[in-house]
């Protein structure tokens, strides 16, 4: 019933001296040689920054979204000294343009028009702080940690998106992120279908002393995360991290097959994947509303990942997002380093959108 789990795996063991490593001292290929690059990117800032140091990254990497909104706050309020209907209505003119989307603006709207009604707010500045918020309120309730369950071993996650998302690199930065929480980390190389995402991984392996489980170029994906959750318990990992091949959300035969992938998954421990990840590429802006429906009612997601928010303006989809789906963020990307993969924190989140000052600043 399940011969093509029959191939047999390639498990990528870390070597214990990865200076002398002769694999990475070859000549690399294409694929070897983007991999590494990448890696090499990610791995500028390889310290844990302090808290503050994690504010100051967060607002800095968000200048494209926070002057694209700001810029037109500033604009907005100039020269008014009290509140009225035209102000409330530019306001969800640039609320909407920040992707903050129609049912979030909405909400913040109303609030706000009821807090002036009731002479809560009598001036721009109070208005204001009272953006803030609301703009905190809708993502405070989906600010929750990844935890990983001590009585699984492993607790598998299943990481899922559409290509170009940063997913691979993703799962390279989270596998350190892992380790760092003193967790033996596994990885699983389920992409098999792009030979740069696998030897991605082993990369990020070898660097890490992370163990990889991959097979060949086109092997089938359930079969090497099957292979891996395995391989995982036998050796008593704390995590799987299972890479898959990206898919858009309208590629009806692939989302199929991701299907499959979760429930071979659930052949070894009925209870995985534990946790379902999706990695959303901010930049496509409301576009990333539409995956998260399509992978959630496939798989079920338990968490977002939103990457590239440094590179773009569109970073009010996040409270779009945590509106209208409610699924938990549990990380986001601001940039190419290790140190810009963050645990989300919905009121330094705001902070820095808003370019306001948060505790200790």
């Amino acid at each position: 019933m399940f011969d093509f789990f029959k191939k047999k795996p390639i498990v990528t063991e870390p070597k214990l001296d990865n200076v002398n490593n002769p694999m990475l001292d070859q000549p690399a290929s294409t694929d070897r040689t983007e991999a590494q690059t990448n890696l090499k990117e990610t791995e500028k800032v390889a310290e844990t920054p302090t808290k503050t140091g994690l504010f100051a990254r967060l607002k800095a990497q968000l200048t494209k979204s926070r002057e694209a909104f700001t810029s037109g706050l500033s604009r907005l309020f100039l020269g008014k000294k009290q509140i009225d209907d035209e102000l409330l209505e530019e306001l969800e003119t640039l609320l909407l343009q920040a992707d903050v989307g129609f049912e979030a603006t909405t909400q913040i709207i109303d609030a706000l028009t009821d807090q002036v009604s009731r002479q809560v707010l009598k001036d721009p500045q109070a208005l204001f702080d009272a953006l803030a918020e609301q703009l905190e309120a809708i993502l405070s309730p989906v600010e929750q940690a990844l935890v990983i369950h001590a009585d699984a071993k492993p607790h598998v996650v299943l990481m899922v998106g559409i290509n170009g998302a940063g997913k691979t690199t993703t799962i390279g930065k989270l596998a350190k992120y892992l380790q760092n929480q003193q967790h033996k980390v596994m990885l699983a190389a389920g992409d098999t279908f792009r030979a740069a995402a696998v030897e991605q991984l082993q990369t990020w392996g070898e660097r890490n002393q992370i163990p990889v489980m991959a097979q060949k170029t086109g092997a089938d994906s359930a079969a090497v995360i099957y292979d891996a959750i395995h391989s995982a318990k036998a050796k008593k990992m704390d995590v799987l991290l299972a890479d898959t091949a990206g898919r858009l959300h309208t590629q009806n035969n692939l989302m199929d097959e991701l299907k499959k992938v979760k429930r071979v998954i659930q052949k070894c421990d009925a209870d995985a994947p534990h946790d379902v990840l999706l990695v959303l590429d901010a930049s496509i802006g409301q576009n990333a509303l539409n995956q998260a429906k399509e992978f959630h009612q496939a798989v079920g997601v338990t968490g977002l990942v939103i990457t590239k928010l440094d590179g773009t303006a569109k970073g009010g989809v996040i409270f779009n997002l945590a509106q209208t789906m409610g699924i938990p963020v549990k990380f986001i990307g601001v940039g190419e380093t290790l140190a810009d993969l963050q645990v989300f924190n919905a009121k330094a989140f705001v902070d820095a959108f808003l370019d306001r000052p948060t505790a200790g600043q």
